[in-house]
């Protein structure tokens, strides 16, 4: 694969978030599925996808794939089903609100391992952009947050994404470009479908549920996460966790387009902050870089 433009990889990362957005909207339209079942769906048709995406570009030679990552490639297919199980499982326990704040937590986290795992100094504008950004998010969210009953439960299972997610980009980052990591993504969700599977009886998902979460699989999951492991040789991997925060935004449109979710002023305002920190911080990084 030729490598990607600056430009070419966050407009990538675009196309990924705006996929990634749609688990939240899609979830509050199942019928009956619960919280381990929704995973297990999910997660299984994630598998199979993968799984055919393999065998059609390597055929016989697919198993040698998971030989060929060492120990990056299983770290990072774990933290990968750590990311798939704990969003589903946490969206099913609390508001969509509740999980995407915990989330936005992510830049920072995987900022901070960057320079422990990787030694990669933070630029004082992605600090800043990090700090805005989830100052702009914790506004938006703000007076919906509840920490009563499950929300609380909801909200600390959350909080495994965050932490997996930054473990899983600098893990990707860390293993240069010489290792195609994008294997993981079928260790991961093999992983996660199997430790989903017996929690998940009896089974209660209609065959719409289970048609909307195989779309999640292919469209939500396998085609955005393969995209974002190949991205991973082209951008930072705290620029790429602070462009993720996009999900957030995205979501909230599906939401108002897909649910008739009108956002309160705050969610505007708050988007807004997020949006410009986003384009600001983009755009003065390709001017230092001569990026046109």
């Amino acid at each position: 694969m030729h490598p990607l433009s600056h430009r070419q990889a966050v407009l990538g990362m675009l196309v990924v978030t705006l996929l990634w957005s749609t688990a939240g909207i899609v979830s509050r339209h199942l019928d009956s599925a619960q919280a381990f079942e929704v995973t297990f769906w999910r997660s299984f048709f994630l598998a199979l996808a993968l799984a055919g995406y393999f065998i059609a570009l390597h055929g016989r030679d697919s198993p040698q794939l998971l030989k060929q990552g060492g120990k990056a490639l299983w770290i990072s297919g774990l933290m990968w089903s750590v990311m798939f199980t704990c969003f589903m499982v946490a969206l099913t326990l609390t508001t969509v609100a509740n999980v995407l704040i915990t989330m936005s937590i992510a830049p920072l986290l995987t900022a901070l391992l960057a320079r422990f795992m990787l030694g990669h100094p933070v630029a004082l504008r992605t600090w800043a952009a990090i700090f805005v950004a989830g100052a702009g998010i914790a506004w938006m969210y703000g007076s919906s947050i509840s920490g009563e009953g499950t929300h609380l439960l909801g909200t600390l299972v959350a909080l495994g994404v965050p932490i997996a997610g930054a473990i899983n980009w600098n893990t990707l980052q860390r293993a240069g470009k010489s290792v195609d990591l994008v294997p993981a993504l079928l260790i991961g969700a093999v992983i996660s479908s199997a430790t989903a599977l017996p929690l998940a009886f009896p089974f209660q998902a209609t065959q719409h549920d289970v048609l909307l979460l195989a779309l999640l699989g292919v469209f939500q999951l396998a085609v955005p996460c393969t995209m974002a492991v190949r991205l991973t040789r082209s951008l930072a991997a705290p620029e790429i966790s602070l462009l993720a925060l996009l999900e957030i935004i995205f979501g909230i449109a599906w939401a108002w387009l897909g649910a008739n979710e009108r956002p309160a002023p705050e969610v505007l305002t708050g988007g807004a902050l997020v949006l410009t920190t986003l384009a600001l911080n983009e755009a003065w990084g390709m001017r230092n870089r001569g990026v046109r």
